[in-house]
């Protein structure tokens, strides 16, 4: 199915692995031209040329999202290297496991700013962009803790839920420039950073770790972890004309777990 999406731009943060690789990766697969930030070089260089084997441009930029200036630098020297952004692709993220009396202000202040800060100052510095060209879209990847209770995952709530208010906050005002703001909330997503939450989950209750997989599996009435791909499935559903009229929506891609009706 063609998207029309060739030779158009998406900025992807933590693009390098788990999620934000498999998003950069499909919408170059459209023929999308890809600039991505994340922390390890080494992972960002082997993710631009798997990018560019796929027959588009892609630039690479080391990057700490916690960091204002680090943030400035990206988008500037990405839309100098790019010359447009059509889609941003706000996912970088960090995670602390650890019940509320183990976690300090500075690891509460550290995600709000690696997650929610951030993407609300790319979000800022990318809109002029996309509103001199016309539209654009932006695509805001939180978390289910938006939406369920997560005793060793407290710090990811707080911020995946401010994620999902700024997305509807942000909606309403980007709608002008002809720009639409939406959410994916993944759920039990096979990626490294899951693996260390199981991790964790098994050693609060004294469980093997394969135990604790076996458990989180019965929460999810699909059965069975969600992939990178499937995350990068909405993304590009909302990136597409298909969702010319959708914005300030979150979405939960995550095999039926989540139990709250949301209207």
């Amino acid at each position: 199915m063609d998207f029309q999406l060739k030779d158009k731009v998406a900025f992807v943060t933590g693009g390098s692995r788990g999620i934000g690789r498999a998003v950069a990766l499909m919408l170059a697969g459209q023929g999308m031209n890809v600039a991505i930030c994340g922390r390890t070089q080494e992972s960002l260089d082997q993710t631009v040329a798997d990018i560019r084997a796929l027959g588009v441009d892609a630039w690479a930029f080391q990057t700490d999202v916690s960091r204002l200036e680090d943030i400035e630098r990206f988008v500037a020297a990405a839309a100098a290297a790019a010359g447009r952004v059509d889609v941003l692709v706000n996912n970088a993220v960090t995670s602390t496991s650890a019940p509320f009396d183990e976690l300090t202000d500075d690891e509460f202040r550290y995600h709000i700013d690696v997650k929610l800060m951030a993407y609300i100052r790319i979000a800022r510095l990318v809109l002029p962009h996309m509103q001199q060209q016309g539209g654009g879209r932006i695509v805001n990847i939180g978390g289910m803790t938006a939406r369920i209770v997560a005793p060793l995952r407290m710090t990811n709530g707080v911020t995946n839920a401010g994620v999902a208010n700024f997305t509807k906050q942000f909606a309403g005002y980007a709608a002008r420039h002809n720009v639409t703001v939406n959410c994916v909330h993944p759920g039990y997503t096979a990626t490294e950073r899951i693996r260390q939450v199981f991790e964790s989950e098994a050693k609060q209750a004294s469980m093997d770790i394969d135990a604790v997989i076996a458990k989180r599996m019965t929460d999810i009435p699909l059965g069975k972890l969600i992939q990178p791909e499937d995350i990068a499935s909405a993304v590009l559903f909302f990136c597409s004309p298909l969702a010319g009229m959708v914005t300030g929506q979150s979405i939960a891609v995550d095999g039926g777990s989540g139990e709250a009706v949301i209207y």
